[in-house]
């Protein structure tokens, strides 16, 4: 998943983790308790997994890891996965993005990861290498003098970081950018750059586009240990791969490497990842004509092959599988060995986007392969193994099978592919959305062909006993969430690149919000007519409605009638709706057209008059007939319906940098206003309060920045609902809350619960005091509740 957007196990408030009134024998703590247990509300994945890492000596250790949302341990006990980088701040928000991890096959209680998620400016901060001697469960950190980009182009390719299993304190780490091979011979707390290692890289997708002009550079290494050599993958065709055998002190280009790998039916490539077969002594290597991991075929010819060196003689071998039920090989991805069957290996097509990706196996080292599916006559699909989706059913993603499109898929973006090296029969990949698996992969070679000719020569399907292949992600959230509204009962998201979700428990995702959004991007109810939902995203294509509404309170969904000179392809924007559900409320993102209203569900629309384009708007939670706007330091304010603004003629508002206000439920005309403010501008952020409508403010003076206001049950003996922010007070960005109507505040969460850039939205829960729901940008839904 490509985002910019900035966007723990516990128990909750109640005895299950539904969302609905606390027990009437609840206690209910004093107002000053800040001692929070954190949970996600369950997703399961949501986002792209590039590297799932076996560790080859300790049995069950396994590692994740994500372009924005951390890394993660798997817990065999559970079958979950466990955060391991929850403790990382807003300040470093970046570490949040994990360009590749090693896991110590001598000492398994060391792990380490490679971070950063931009070599662009949207990360202010360079890289690091962060090293673990228990697993992950707590971390120190090397800083590196150079970005790393963690969710770039290129970040399913390696692994760039790995561990020397002949001498485990020493480690390598392959970088973009030409900043060439780097080593450590401490365990990675120091670092210095090979300065033998001759090439830092050559290759830059589209120089003319800032995310794609990154030289990929050192893309991985890896250790041939009976051989005592230690290979590396450069991002260069004309000279693609290095050896040394002294143990790194010298290097030379291995003969041959340019001609075997550099190009594919005339396509340039580049080696994306490889995987050593120690007791047959061969090398893989899989190509790619791009860095993914998006990608799709070329303009014309194969995208990518396999080939194989044979490590003791030198000998090339093109090993790609000559066969693609839907014409040329895109690109290869993911490619793994089994350690107990020499000989086996598998490797994944890279988007092969109609009808799905294919999963290879050979058994004799590449000469011969089969594949996960194939047609019969015609377009009739036919399967090795069933997709069950029972852990995440969003999975079909509202959709049905469409001949040989599944709606439930093998994935795309494959690019982590991963036997277990002490079980034939455990495989986990990921994908952009979630982690699959099985522990009946050996059932395969039993199965034989899946296609053979009746007597007419015709291709026919071939009886195949199939086994199944389920989610394995529970425990990894990896969504970038943009908004979220608690009605009482039921949860409602807006989260990238999913569309949303209502959750009725927060133990399951479902329904998935039906609309046509390929990012939600904001949500709302009507304060007296809860059942009314409202919310907008992103949509691909010229159709097609950016905003859906509910009146069922998110069972069933209907898109709203586009707007008129509002195309796809993105503006998403912010909705609102009226107190009473009467009205909705439209202000399309990155676009020229004015906000709009709709009195009849989204039918039809009419332009407001008195706001700019791109002006935020926000109902009155108590009288339906006033509404609420801002833009650029201007509050506007409409007291006939939404149908007409003016400006209040407030003064002392920022004039950038807010990304969110809100009107208080229950209390008429109350407003709060959260500024992160603009460091390139120089305006002032903070926290503003209005008690008329929005006429005169008051700015709070604790806050330095704030990102987000909300608002849930009231404290026991107080009047006003409990406020939540994401800010900035002392100079510790957290979140704080306030009991007292804003008097007093107090940070809730902790140094180990930060989740790197977490409450861009907030909301508390108007049933439960004290429960708190956060957005993150990669870590999914967040919630809070109090400590029993």
């Amino acid at each position: 998943m490509q985002r910019r957007t900035f966007l723990a196990s516990i128990g909750a408030a109640a005895a299950v983790a539904t969302i609905g009134p606390a027990p009437a024998q609840a206690k209910v703590h004093a107002p000053g308790a800040c001692t929070y247990t954190w949970k996600n509300a369950v997703i399961n994945g949501g986002g792209f997994v590039p590297g799932i890492i076996f560790n080859e000596t300790e049995q069950n250790l396994i590692y994740a890891r994500t372009d924005i949302g951390g890394c993660y341990r798997w817990q065999e006990n559970s079958r979950t996965w466990k955060p391991l980088l929850d403790w990382v701040g807003r300040d470093k928000w970046g570490y949040s993005g994990v360009v590749s991890m090693a896991t110590d096959p001598v000492d398994t209680h060391r792990v380490y990861a490679a971070v950063g998620t931009y070599t662009i400016d949207w990360d202010p901060n360079n890289g690091a290498v962060l090293y673990s001697d228990d697993k992950g469960d707590t971390w120190g950190i090397a800083e590196l003098p150079f970005k790393q980009g963690g969710n770039m182009p290129g970040r399913g390719m390696g692994e760039r970081l790995v561990v020397n299993p002949a001498d485990n304190a020493e480690l390598y780490l392959g970088t973009p950018n030409g900043n060439g091979l780097w080593r450590s011979k401490d365990h990675g707390r120091t670092w210095a750059q090979v300065e033998e290692f001759p090439n830092p890289g050559n290759f830059v997708a589209d120089p003319s586009n800032p995310l794609l002009a990154d030289n990929q550079g050192v893309l991985w290494i890896d250790f041939d240990q009976a051989g005592g050599k230690v290979y590396v993958g450069v991002a260069d065709p004309e000279d693609p791969l290095y050896v040394s055998e002294d143990g790194g002190s010298t290097w030379q280009a291995v003969p041959g490497a340019a001609e075997a790998l550099g190009s594919a039916d005339g396509n340039r490539t580049i080696p994306g990842q490889s995987a050593v077969d120690n007791v047959n002594g061969y090398l893989y290597v899989v190509t790619s004509h791009d860095p993914g991991p998006y990608n799709g075929a070329p303009a014309s010819g194969d995208g990518g092959k396999i080939v194989r060196l044979a490590t003791r003689t030198g000998e090339w071998t093109d090993v790609t599988p000559g066969y693609n039920p839907r014409g040329v090989i895109p690109a290869f991805g993911g490619i793994t060995v089994d350690r107990q069957n020499p000989g086996t290996l598998m490797a994944a097509t890279r988007n092969n986007w109609y009808p799905d990706e294919i999963l290879y196996r050979s058994t004799d080292s590449g000469a011969t392969w089969q594949l996960s599916w194939d047609y019969a006559e015609g377009q009739d699909r036919h399967d090795r193994f069933d997709m069950d989706n029972t852990g995440s059913p969003w999975l079909s993603w509202n959709g049905e099978d469409q001949g040989p499109q599944y709606a439930v898929k093998h994935g795309w973006m494959i690019d982590a592919l991963a036997i277990d090296p002490h079980n034939s029969d455990r495989i986990m990949w990921g994908t952009g959305a979630t982690i699959w698996g099985t522990e009946e992969l050996t059932r395969w070679d039993a199965q034989g062909e899946l296609i053979g000719q009746n007597e007419a020569g015709e291709r026919v399907a071939l009886p195949v006993e199939k086994f199944t292949v389920a989610v394995r992600v529970e425990g990894l959230e990896e969504c970038a969430i943009l908004d979220l509204a608690a009605l009482g009962g039921a949860l409602v998201s807006a989260v990238g690149d999913v569309g949303g979700f209502v959750h009725t428990n927060l133990d399951r995702a479902e329904p998935m919000i039906d609309t046509d959004w390929s990012t939600g991007t904001s949500v709302d109810f009507a304060q007296y007519e809860r059942d009314i939902i409202v919310g907008t995203g992103n949509v691909h294509g010229n159709e097609k409605g950016h905003v859906g509404v509910s009146t069922d309170r998110g069972k069933t969904w209907k898109n709203a009638a586009r707007v008129e000179g509002v195309l796809g392809d993105g503006h998403g924007g912010t909705v609102a709706i009226s107190a009473n559900g009467s009205r909705i409320f439209w202000t399309p993102g990155s676009s020229e057209v004015t906000p709009v209203y709709s009195t009849d569900l989204g039918e039809t629309w009419i332009p407001v008059r008195g706001l700019p384009a791109g002006a935020k708007i926000r109902s009155d939670r108590v009288d339906p007939s006033v509404l609420y706007a801002f833009s650029s330091g201007t509050f506007y304010r409409s007291t006939d319906g939404g149908a007409t603004f003016a400006a209040t003629g407030a003064r002392g508002l920022p004039t950038a940098g807010v990304d969110d206000f809100r009107a208080v439920p229950g209390h008429k005309k109350h407003l709060w206003l959260a500024g992160r403010g603009d460091e390139k501008t120089g305006v002032t952020g903070g926290m503003w309060r209005s008690r008329d409508g929005g006429s005169t403010w008051k700015r709070i003076t604790r806050f330095q920045t704030a990102e987000s206001v909300g608002f849930g049950k009231a404290a026991k003996r107080s009047s006003y609902p409990t406020i939540y922010s994401s800010a900035r007070i002392g100079g510790k960005a957290a979140i704080y809350r306030s009991t007292d109507g804003g008097s007093r505040w107090v940070r809730i969460n902790d140094d180990d619960h930060q989740w790197a850039w977490s409450g861009s939205a907030i909301t508390g829960d108007p049933w439960i005091y004290g429960r708190v729901y956060l957005t993150t940008n990669g870590r999914g839904i967040i919630y809070g509740d109090i400590a029993r």
